[in-house]
């Protein structure tokens, strides 16, 4: 199991919600949003929609496909909608440290 820091979801309210960072370790503010699809995280994080936005995932689980290689056709991404993440944190019912799909170049 890896070593995780604890992390605090503050809302305007002061509704706490606790869980564990994954990623990048940093203090960041945001409106939080949904996403209610069932696969395509890649395509989520670089969704330009969503910049500035904390992204909270309903699909239970984040990481268990990895992340596809940068490949264009015709000049256009063929798995994500621009060249970069938009969204300041996204949030998950669980992370998968090791991904598992034959298409992933990396976690």
């Amino acid at each position: 199991m890896r070593e995780t820091l604890k992390a605090t979801l503050v809302l305007e309210d002061g509704a706490q919600f606790y869980g564990k960072s994954f990623g990048y370790e940093s203090p960041t503010a945001g409106e939080v949003v949904f996403n209610t699809a069932m696969t395509g995280y890649p395509e989520s994080l670089t969704d330009p929609s969503y910049e500035g936005q904390i992204l909270v995932t309903t699909y239970p689980i984040l990481g268990n496909y990895g992340v596809p290689p940068h490949r264009e056709k015709n000049s256009i991404s063929e798995y994500y909608e621009s060249d970069k993440i938009h969204c300041k944190a996204i949030i998950a019912q669980d992370y998968s440290w090791e991904h598992s799909h034959w298409q992933a170049d990396r976690s």
